[in-house]
């Protein structure tokens, strides 16, 4: 199921692109392609709650790691909303890659992840 959490969430980075993208040509497709990155949020978090239901127990770390990657699902979400409205989006911009990072160092740190860092 690991391998189905980072691959909804590789989707998903790369709809979030390609939607900032078409945003700022104004292309008519982005509210379609916007609804499609929201479902990639479910599936996130539904993969998500799948491996944390898998595991015995749920250590503090695992805890701060799904508040911080539904932190960066939040982000992603106001930061397609505002820039739809024409607002600034720089303080959401950096809220993103704060949280980016930390969920990604807590995924690769943790026991049930990848052993990048270990």
């Amino acid at each position: 199921m690991t391998h189905a959490h980072i691959t909804t969430w590789v989707v998903a980075l790369i709809l979030f692109v390609v939607a900032l993208v078409l945003q700022s040509k104004g292309h008519e497709k982005t509210k379609t392609l916007h609804m499609l990155l929201r479902l990639f949020y479910v599936f996130i978090i539904a993969t998500g709650a799948w491996i944390l239901h898998s595991m015995s127990s749920f250590p503090f770390l695992y805890i701060i790691k799904v508040i911080v990657g539904i932190w960066v699902i939040g982000t992603m979400e106001m930061i397609l909303v505002r820039t739809a409205k024409g607002k600034n989006t720089n303080i959401l911009w950096l809220q993103f890659f704060v949280a980016f990072v930390v969920v990604l160092y807590l995924g690769f740190k943790l026991p049930f992840g990848f052993s990048f860092f270990s």
